[in-house]
């Protein structure tokens, strides 16, 4: 009994580390100079979490009576999270656009919604699913509300309000699906629920119940049509806020899709054509919308829509090399669009949000920021040999060998479409001549910018040459994902 009891501590090792750091930023929140130490617990916080992740990669635990399973899925997609919140901070380094008197708090909350992420990696019922999911949403309301005010606007508040409002609405009708699945197997456990939906997967009731629940993860995903709140939340949240928003509810969201979605068998046609319709009109919506943008971060909203959409395509084969292609691929973008943030940031004044045509001259200015632009935009538009290729690859893979030949093609047509607006951003950086009233100063990294820059480039390059690892690595961990036992 000893014995299982400290491997079951050893398993649990990342999320004590997050509580400890919670409970150390919310003691942080009461004191006095504050704000360097609450980014240092959160940097040291990170850190651990990430070297606890990898420690415990080979883990195996089941806790809470079977509602909470530590296992190879679970413990690398908690290193994937990490990983960006480690990077979300360094972003995060002076939150120009955040008032000083409540940046302690700001991380604080950070830490609580990252801890709500870790948990989801791990939670395998219906209970604790949702519970860790309202706790990695409720504090992201928050971040976005405290944005500072420019110019008498309040466009942060409004933000704050359509992203609750749009998630308070998704959470119901997920609950409503989730009654539905729960009448349909009389259980809350997700592998028991799978083993006993299967059998049911052709009845009108059974596809009606996993679509109403899937809907929370679609918003958080930004699949058509549950985006609206997405480019109006990237414009109005502060740059750093935004930055978390477009990358770790991403991963979540495709780590839950991907839980419900097995529940369904390769033949289930009737399922695979509604995922089919959702990438569609992710991908044409998100890509026409942004071709008009002047806005980055708006423009990176609609490419948002765009990239659910590809991520879906994985999800129409409803099986496990397109289930491995789509955590392959969000796990690429999670990197890709922080690169983009990581500039963002870097080149805004005082946290202002940032036009296209502000990055102008930016190759003279900061030529390790104009690298790490190019390379991210570059592999958000699919161009070898970076991870967006590769991934885009291995959807248009999964779903061409399930006969979905019309689907790949209009994929296809939507990644020669969204090249045009990504090379507006290239354009601007490396050729555009500044305005006459731009700040034309070099931009001076800091020393965990730099390396923060160099580990994306790093990353989305390592990624996109040398795939076979980290796909075989996410292959051999999804035989756990519906464990029976």
């Amino acid at each position: 009994m000893p014995d299982a009891q400290s491997s079951i501590l050893v398993a649990f090792l990342p999320e004590w580390i997050l509580l400890l750091g919670v409970l150390a930023l919310f003691g942080v929140t009461l004191g006095t100079q504050r704000v360097r130490t609450a980014r240092y617990v959160s940097l040291a916080t990170a850190a651990a979490l990430a070297l606890a992740s990898v420690a415990t990669c080979g883990a195996e635990a089941i806790l809470f009576d079977g509602a909470y399973r530590v296992d190879a899925f679970s413990q690398w997609l908690k290193l994937v999270f990490a990983l960006g919140y480690l990077s979300c901070i360094v972003i995060g380094h002076n939150l120009k656009d955040i008032r000083a008197d409540i940046r302690p708090e700001y991380f604080f909350l950070l830490a609580t919604s990252v801890t709500g992420f870790v948990l989801l990696a791990s939670s395998v019922d219906l209970i604790t699913l949702v519970v860790a999911l309202e706790l990695s949403s409720f504090p992201l309301f928050l971040l976005i509300a405290m944005r500072r005010e420019a110019h008498g606007q309040r466009s942060q508040m409004e933000s704050a309000v359509k992203y609750m409002m749009f998630g308070i609405a998704a959470s119901g009708i997920m609950l409503f699906g989730m009654g539905y699945l729960y009448g349909l197997t009389g259980t809350t456990s997700l592998p028991l629920l799978v083993e006993r939906l299967q059998p049911l997967m052709h009845t009108p009731l059974a596809i009606t119940g996993l679509v109403l629940t899937l809907a929370a993860f679609f918003y958080k995903l930004a699949v058509f049509p549950f985006h609206f709140w997405t480019p109006d939340v990237y414009q109005g949240a502060s740059n750093e806020t935004t930055a978390i928003i477009a990358s770790l509810p991403k991963v979540a969201a495709v780590l839950l899709i991907l839980r419900f979605a097995g529940t369904a068998n390769p033949g289930d046609h009737s399922l695979a054509l509604v995922f089919a319709a959702l990438a569609v009109g992710s991908m044409f919506y998100g890509n026409l919308l942004a071709l008009a943008q002047t806005d980055f971060k708006r423009l990176l909203g609609f490419s948002a829509v765009a990239h659910a959409g590809y991520t879906i395509l994985g999800v129409v084969a409803l099986e496990e090399a397109g289930f491995t292609a789509s955590l392959y691929y969000v796990t690429g973008y999670l990197f890709m669009v922080l690169a983009c943030f990581t500039v963002i940031t870097r080149v805004s004044r005082d946290g202002a949000n940032l036009p296209i045509i502000a990055l102008a001259g930016l190759h003279k200015r900061s030529p390790l920021l104009a690298g790490t632009l190019l390379v991210g935009v570059f592999s958000l538009a699919g161009i070898p040999p970076f991870v967006g290729f590769m991934g885009k690859f291995s959807l248009l893979t999964s779903a061409l060998q399930q006969g979905f030949l019309w689907l790949v093609l209009l994929a296809v047509l939507n990644t020669v479409i969204a090249v045009y607006y990504y090379l507006r951003v290239v354009h601007a950086a490396f050729l555009a001549e500044p305005p006459a009233d731009a700040d034309t100063s070099p931009i001076h990294l800091d020393p965990a910018a730099r390396v923060l820059c160099i580990l994306l480039i790093a990353v989305i390059i390592g990624l996109g040459t040398v795939p076979g690892l980290f796909l075989d690595t996410i292959a051999n961990s999804l035989s756990s994902l519906f464990p029976l036992s």
